[in-house]
């Protein structure tokens, strides 16, 4: 019988309790330990009955874990990368890999020389409802890909700005920086890479140094064009956390927050309505819909699971340090056209 894959984890903050509550849940997993300087953090693996240590170097040497999961801050997570790598113990690193595409080549090229797999935490690609949007696209029922439309509508609280959440208002943070790579991220799984991007940003609403609304034109390689429009000051229930029902402390909306249109068909995403035109194929025919159902699994739990057999050598990481990497020179890059004003292509 496989053993439980012991896993620690490396930052104890809101996203490294989630993975600490997936490791204790999951049959196949096993806490190895926790790394986090907080009193509290040594606390809570006094009360687990698992080792804590201050630093990832002194957990890895401490634990020898079968894996790591890296939920530091952003500008730590190269250096925790790069000593997972030196003591050959595979990560799952949240995203976005680095601060930069700079830091994130240098952690991605020392763990493919060293073989030391990566696997990005962008859970989504977990997901069984992004999966079969991805299926549906890629089975060529829509056709030739065309048009793409993506919103990110939601209102947040002033308090997620105020005491601890100070820095959100602060240039680093912003809504492109915090929440539009999870939606770029969904967009290059499902329609493919993007070529180029234009962007403009605004913070009318909130009148913070940084965006709370920004609006992007993104040209895929495959030739359709898409728009993508994001908020934090929206009173709307077009957001993946609303329309998809995943996360449990979002009410859900039963709404669409992505379209996808092709020459003989489109899907509406999370619901997975996909229309079409019968016998006649022209704007003056009636469309019908039919609505593909998936069931229900948390998607960061199946990421849990999915790391473990990573980190026994029995899989592959769904999504590598470099694929990571390109959702996020996507994701600066709007950053970049809505500063300039223009036109940014990819590499």
């Amino acid at each position: 019988m496989t053993h439980p894959a012991r896993i620690a984890v490396v930052g104890a903050g809101l996203i490294g309790q989630a993975h600490i509550r997936r490791i204790i849940d999951e049959p196949d997993a096993a806490l190895a330990g926790i790394a986090d300087p907080s009193p509290r953090a040594k606390e809570q693996a006094g009360a687990l009955g698992v080792p804590w240590t201050a630093d990832i170097e002194t957990m890895l040497a401490k634990a020898k874990p079968d894996g790591v999961v890296i939920a530091t801050p952003n500008r730590l997570h190269v250096a925790g990368g790069l000593a997972a790598v030196a003591a050959g113990v595979p990560m799952l690193l949240e995203k976005p890999v680095a601060d930069d595409v700079a830091g994130a080549l240098r952690l991605v090229e020392a763990a493919e020389q060293t073989g030391v797999p990566i696997l990005v935490g962008h859970h989504r690609r977990h997901s069984p409802l992004i999966q079969r949007a991805k299926e549906i696209v890629a089975s060529g029922r829509l056709g030739k890909i065309t048009a793409v439309t993506g919103l990110c509508w939601f209102l947040k609280p002033a308090d997620y700005f105020e005491g601890k959440g100070s820095w959100r208002r602060e240039p680093g943070a912003g809504v492109v920086l915090i929440n539009l790579i999870h939606v770029v991220d969904d967009l290059r799984n499902i329609c493919g890479d993007v070529a180029s991007v234009q962007a403009a940003q605004s913070n009318a609403a909130r009148g913070f140094p940084v965006e709370d609304t920004a609006a992007i034109i993104l040209r895929f390689r495959n030739g359709a064009l898409g728009t993508l429009t994001i908020s934090d000051s929206a009173a709307a229930p077009w957001s993946w956390e609303l329309t998809s029902g995943e996360n449990k402390a979002y009410p859900h909306t039963d709404q669409f927050c992505y379209l996808v249109a092709g020459t003989e068909g489109s899907v509406t995403i999370p619901r997975l309505d996909v229309w079409h035109y019968g016998a006649e194929q022209h704007w003056w025919a009636p469309l019908e819909a039919q609505r593909s159902f998936v069931p229900e699994q948390d998607p960061l739990t199946l990421q849990m699971r999915h790391f473990c057999a990573v980190a026994r050598g029995t899989a592959k990481p769904l999504l590598d340090g470099r694929e990571g990497t390109r959702t996020l020179e996507t994701t600066l890059a709007v950053k970049r056209a809505a500063a300039t004003g223009e036109v940014v292509h990819l590499g």
